[in-house]
């Protein structure tokens, strides 16, 4: 056995195969939340038997903002063009018990409610951990099971083909607008309290949403300095998609529906 096999799980396949250097165009931001009447919101939730959590409500309010707010947001690049999404679907990140990297997809986000959203994403996350991803999930199994150098070029004409040309392939479950929206992720329960996040390069994504660690800050409230729970929250986007201006009203957004997290209900 080689020494280096156990550093080469699945996900570092797939990730070594499609990431290039950095050269493509992309707005980075970063902005610390006050989550401490959130926490005491959905800490209500739960005891009434909802098992929801941060990335719940941020998820909800990231697919609202882009029906409300900024539908610029919900795009794709296709042909040198920007085409708008028909749906407002929402890709979330979660760990493997393996420690491998996936994620699930949510059609019509922006549609449901907590109770739904934690139902939809539940299953979609039983699914995948039990190995039946279909569509982008299923592409990756396969890419990462080519030896190199066939990944590389199965990824390139993959890229070129769905991403570059705009073609669909409905059998496969393949399209340009796949991904979703958005993607979004939490590090915070990896222990990291900041990142700024990739633009996965064959999602076609407008941006990527990540929810860093919570921790407790001196901050002035009503010019009186207290101690409160701060969330750090970062995004990239896709510059030839949206501006810095976009990415604010998203940031307004959530900062409103955060003072009123039941308006979602």
């Amino acid at each position: 056995m080689n020494s280096n096999d156990h550093l080469n799980t699945e996900w570092r396949k797939v990730a070594s195969t499609i990431y290039k250097k950095p050269i493509d165009s992309k707005i980075f931001g970063a902005v610390d939340f006050d989550v401490t009447n959130l926490e005491l919101f959905i800490s209500e939730k739960r005891k009434h038997g909802l098992k929801m959590t941060l990335t719940h409500f941020f998820v909800l309010t990231v697919a609202r903002a882009l029906k409300e707010e900024v539908p610029e947001f919900n795009v794709y690049y296709r042909r040198g063009k920007i085409v708008a999404r028909p749906s407002i679907d929402a890709m979330v990140s979660v760990l493997q018990a393996n420690g491998g990297m996936s994620s699930v997809k949510i059609p019509n986000a922006n549609t449901l409610n907590y109770s739904e959203l934690v139902e939809t994403m539940n299953h979609e996350i039983h699914k995948t951990r039990n190995g039946n991803e279909k569509g982008v999930g299923e592409s990756k199994n396969f890419l990462a099971r080519l030896p190199w150098p066939l990944n590389k070029w199965f990824f390139s004409f993959y890229k070129m083909m769905i991403i570059d040309w705009g073609l669909s392939f409905p059998l496969l479950g393949l399209n340009p607008n796949s991904f979703g929206s958005f993607v979004i992720t939490s590090i915070g329960t990896l222990g990291l309290d900041t990142g700024y996040p990739a633009l996965l390069p064959s999602s076609n994504v407008a941006f990527v949403f990540v929810l860093g660690g919570i921790q407790k800050k001196p901050v002035v409230v009503n010019d009186e300095i207290v101690i409160r729970r701060m969330m750090n929250v970062s995004i990239v986007f896709d510059h030839r998609l949206a501006d810095a201006s976009h990415g604010a009203r998203l940031l307004r957004f959530i900062k409103q529906q955060m003072r009123h997290p039941e308006d979602l209900e």
